[in-house]
């Protein structure tokens, strides 16, 4: 490489990072304007509006469209749906270079948040978003809408710095990551590839090399309904639910010892978390409940399989019925209710690898030495990788209490994170001057 060639880089890296500077205020709102959309699962729309006018605006080809989940469920990672999917959409917005000299980049985030919870455990209101202290807090604000908008304002900065990428890029919205991922994979039903992709989730300025998949399943378990003056002669369904909960317990306790081998997780304290997270059930306080649904999640490590895994939640769950007085003439239902989804390992990922490196080290420091983790919860990166062997970097900003109250982004995490985003676009795709 010539001198001069080092310098322009240089010189082109420093104008980019300024660029990020100059902006961040406009992305802070436009993050701002993102979280107070109250995008949960079926209310994503107005979010995808705002990402493809942002798009447009912009310049970008965008490709809009209704998923049919018809066109899906064959697919690997697919998980069912159960509810109204009638106006579930896809947003990608396409840059094609002029000059195609460049690798390829799948820029991704998803809209979609999770429930909120009861409002009065809030400090502030979770879709009134509140930047103070250094920090932004709202529903979304670090999980993830302030990634998403930080990589579109990471591509703004390359244009900001007279400078346009050499490689097609897609930048992509997508719904349903926190329950199914059918979002991510409908882009890859669409026909979307990359050399690479690149999902900006809070992963406190740590690269994630392995992630556990998740199962979602719901126990359905009915009683035998009574006055409770004789509740002796009933079956209480809630009661029975407890009994198959604390045998998925000991499950859970198992497959953490199998996880004590794995080369990744074997130093992570408890990285298989078992989760009954919604019950329902009952009808009355004096009447012993007929029925009681509970929905649970449950991790896998990378490698194991969700069949398998599947078979050993069923045979726990009927060996334990089998220990109850009632369950063992009635065995409760299972139904696999959202995540079916595999571990991840980012393999076959040394170019893209050190490309961040260099983004890396020009904002944070440390030679390019980017910290990693093991993560025991799962991103979309596992579709482009397991599908299509697309290696699948995420990486992104610093905050607190996603899916809890008073979430928050670290700001000056973000503008850091923005910036090696940025520079590893430039560093993967390429630049020109414009």
């Amino acid at each position: 490489m010539r001198n001069t060639d080092v310098m322009d880089a240089s010189d082109n890296q420093q104008k980019i990072l300024d660029a990020v500077d100059a902006g961040f205020d406009a992305q802070l709102a436009t993050t701002r304007d993102f979280v107070a959309i109250p995008s949960t699962r079926g209310a994503e729309g107005p979010c995808q509006d705002m990402i493809g006018d942002l798009l447009r605006e912009r310049g970008y080809e965008v490709d809009d469209w209704h998923i049919d989940v018809d066109d899906l469920k064959d697919l690997r990672g697919f998980g069912p749906i159960e509810h109204d999917f009638s106006r579930a959409r896809t947003v990608v917005g396409t840059y094609r270079p002029q000059n195609n000299a460049g690798k390829s980049l799948i820029l991704q985030g998803h809209c979609d948040v999770v429930p909120v919870g009861p409002l009065d455990m809030w400090e502030t209101p979770p879709f009134s978003p509140v930047v103070k202290d250094g920090k932004m807090y709202g529903r979304g604000a670090c999980d993830m809408k302030s990634g998403t908008i930080g990589a579109l304002y990471a591509l703004d900065a390359i244009k900001a710095a007279g400078l346009r990428p050499t490689g097609r890029i897609h930048f992509q919205s997508v719904i349903e990551e926190e329950s199914t991922g059918v979002g991510a994979l409908s882009t890859l039903q669409r026909g979307y590839r990359a050399d690479a992709c690149f999902i900006p989730e809070p992963t406190d300025g740590k690269v994630i090399r392995s992630q556990v998949g998740v199962i979602w399943f719901r126990l359905k378990v009915r009683g035998f309904p009574v006055h409770v003056f004789e509740a002796g002669s009933g079956a209480n369904a809630i009661m029975a639910a407890y009994h198959l909960i604390h045998s998925l317990q000991k499950l859970e306790a198992e497959w953490n010892e199998r996880a004590k081998r794995d080369h990744h997780f074997g130093t992570v304290d408890h990285p298989i978390n078992f989760n009954p997270g919604i019950i329902k059930g009952g009808d009355w306080a004096s009447s012993v409940p007929a029925w009681c649904d509970v929905d649970c999640r449950i991790a896998i490590l990378p490698g194991w399989s969700v069949a398998d895994a599947q078979s050993e939640i069923l045979a726990c769950i009927s060996s334990a019925a089998r220990d109850h007085r009632f369950l063992s003439n009635n065995p409760p239902q299972v139904e696999w209710s959202g995540f079916l989804s595999e571990g991840y390992e980012l393999k076959d990922s040394a170019a893209p690898e050190a490309a961040f490196g260099k983004a890396f080290a020009a904002v944070y420091g440390g030679g390019g030495a980017v910290p990693e983790q093991a993560f025991t919860a799962l991103t979309d990166t596992r579709f482009y990788g397991l599908n299509y062997n697309i290696p699948s970097l995420c990486f992104g900003a610093s905050g607190e209490a996603m899916h809890g109250f008073n979430e928050y982004v670290d700001l000056e995490s973000l503008r850091k994170s923005t910036k090696a985003t940025a520079l590893f676009i430039a560093e993967w795709c390429g630049v020109e001057k414009v």
